[in-house]
């Protein structure tokens, strides 16, 4: 791929990354329905059965939170598939900013966009401790997992370097294996946390 196509495909990513405006934050603003739609995002469509199962609620109550969440297209239903009685639901593709500049101007929108946040992290958080729990008696070399962990002194400039560099790679990624299907292929969360320390955790 030639740096002409590379620069085109980067510009595509961000262009077509979708920034929920205040009503579709609100209506997201919900840990029953931000599960709901992570589970969208990382295991493909569902109806609001398997949800029920997997979330330890009524199909009654995860169908109610699905209409909610398809009111703002935040997932769409499948019509040609399912029936009547069981309808599909999934995420549309593309990326997506749960922190888009104009809905946090509002308290209101601060507000859905911090609880919608910190589900999304808790849930994730909660994935790699489960994770972490079926493995930690196995040895390191069976994991299909990478852990890793460093603290960096780096200024601003640095530091938006490399996020580019990062995003960059689990861009491609996504790009490369979104809709991949076949023998060996499963689900697999990519993550990158890099943030500053506080002065106290600096130091202790």
């Amino acid at each position: 791929m030639t740096e002409e196509s590379q620069d085109a495909q980067k510009a595509a990513h961000l262009r077509d990354a979708r920034e929920l405006d205040a009503g579709a934050l609100r209506a997201l603003a919900h840990p029953l329905r931000v599960q709901i739609y992570d589970i969208l995002s990382q295991f493909g469509p569902q109806t609001a059965s398997s949800l029920a199962e997997q979330l330890g609620e009524s199909s009654g109550v995860t169908s109610y939170h699905l209409r909610a969440l398809a009111k703002h297209s935040l997932i769409r239903e499948i019509p040609d598939r399912g029936t009547a009685r069981e309808r599909w639901w999934e995420r549309p593709q593309g990326a997506v900013s749960m922190a888009s500049p104009d809905a946090v101007k509002t308290p209101a929108g601060r507000a859905a966009s911090q609880v919608v946040l910190a589900e999304f992290y808790r849930r994730r958080n909660r994935q790699l401790e489960d994770f972490l729990a079926r493995v930690g008696r196995q040895d390191p070399a069976d994991w299909s997992a990478m852990l890793s962990s460093a603290t960096v002194r780096m200024t601003d400039a640095q530091f938006e370097e490399v996020a580019q560099a990062l995003d960059e790679v689990i861009s491609d990624a996504a790009n490369r294996f979104r809709d991949q299907e076949g023998e060996g292929v499963r689900p697999f969360t990519i993550r990158t946390d890099m943030f500053p320390l506080t002065d106290h955790e600096e130091s202790s």
